[in-house]
C-alpha cells in the first residue's frame, strides 16, 4: 500500500482551497465534480511537496462537518483492492463501502474501510 492522498472533509470547497494556499502552494488543482456514487462534492489538490489532498463536501461528510471535524481518510493506491479488503478484514476492519468508480480519480474502483486509526479509502491501481 502506497499513500496517494489524505482526506479533508468541509463544508464549502471553494473556501477551503482559499484557506489551504495561505498555507500551502498549490501546485496543480482538478475540476471540482460532483460523484454521484459517492453522493460529495470533491477535488484533488497537489501541493508543491507532492502530497495530494483530495476535498469532500455533501451529504457524505455532513457528520464530520457538523462536529468541526476536518480529518475525513486516508487513502492507499494497491494493487489488488480485492485482496487488500479481505486482508484488512481479516485484520477486523469493517467494510464501510464496497468497491465502486471514484469519478475523481479516472474512475477506478476504490472502497472505504474502518481501521484502528480511523477511516481509509483504498484504490485501484489498475
Amino acid at each position: 500500500m502506497k499513500l496517494h492522498h489524505v482526506g479533508i472533509a468541509c463544508k464549502n470547497i471553494d473556501a477551503e482551497i482559499s484557506n489551504i494556499s495561505k498555507i500551502n502552494q498549490i501546485v496543480e488543482q482538478s475540476a471540482v465534480l460532483f460523484d454521484e456514487l459517492q453522493n460529495a462534492e470533491v477535488v484533488l489538490l497537489s501541493l508543491a511537496d507532492g502530497t495530494k489532498i483530495e476535498l469532500v463536501s455533501g451529504k457524505q461528510v455532513e457528520t464530520f462537518v457538523k462536529m468541526n471535524i476536518s480529518y475525513y481518510h486516508l487513502c492507499f493506491e494497491v494493487d489488488d483492492l480485492d485482496a487488500e479488503i479481505d486482508r484488512l478484514i481479516k485484520d477486523r476492519a469493517l467494510l464501510l463501502s464496497a468497491p465502486k468508480p471514484a469519478i475523481l480519480l479516472n474512475s477506478r474502483r476504490v472502497a472505504f474501510l474502518k481501521v484502528s486509526y480511523g477511516i481509509v479509502e483504498l484504490l485501484s491501481s489498475k
